[in-house]
Formats: structure tokens, sequence, C-alpha cells
């Protein structure tokens, strides 16, 4: 497990937001890592080795505290984890 400040450095690092969902963690790795890959920056190799190594490590620190934290136990949540299948269908389609 981390320290909440690598998981705070590495949420930097990749540029989230404190509400960032998976997909956009995975566009912003994969936006990152076509921006500093060494192939682009032929002059600056070795800075650009680094940062792809510090954006990889900071994706994987980023993605170890969302599977570690993941489900929310805020009673609302809870409650509409709960339900029926026709309350589901009811919540989600208005009873149609």
């Amino acid at each position: 497990m981390h320290s909440f400040e690598e998981v705070m450095k590495a949420k930097t690092l990749l540029g989230l937001r404190d509400t960032a969902s998976l997909p956009e963690i995975k566009a912003r790795y994969k936006n990152l890592m076509h921006q500093w890959h060494p192939d682009k920056h032929l002059d600056e190799t070795e800075t650009a080795t680094k940062m792809s190594t510090d954006i990889i490590e900071a994706y994987k620190i980023v993605l170890e505290y969302v599977k570690q934290y993941e489900y929310r136990f805020d009673e609302e949540f809870i409650k509409k984890k709960t339900i029926s299948p026709h309350e589901w269908w009811n919540d989600r389609f208005g009873g149609r």
C-alpha cells in the first residue's frame, strides 16, 4: 500500500481531478504516454524516458488505489445496490 503522499504525487503527475473516473484516468495516462514517448523526443531521450517511467509508476499507484477504494459505503449507494429488479427498472425508466 502506498502512502498518502505517493498517491497525491501520482494524481498530480497525471493531472487528475479528485472525482476522475477510471476511463478518465486511462485516457489521461494514454495521452501523457503519447506526449512523452522517447521516440517523440529524440533530442531529449533521457528526459522523455524518465518521464515515461514516472508516468507508468504513477498510473500503477493510482490504479492500485482505485481498486482498493472503488466501493462507496454511503447509505444512499448501499440502498441503490440492494433494490429489487422491479424497483431498479422503475428507477431507471420510470415504470415504462
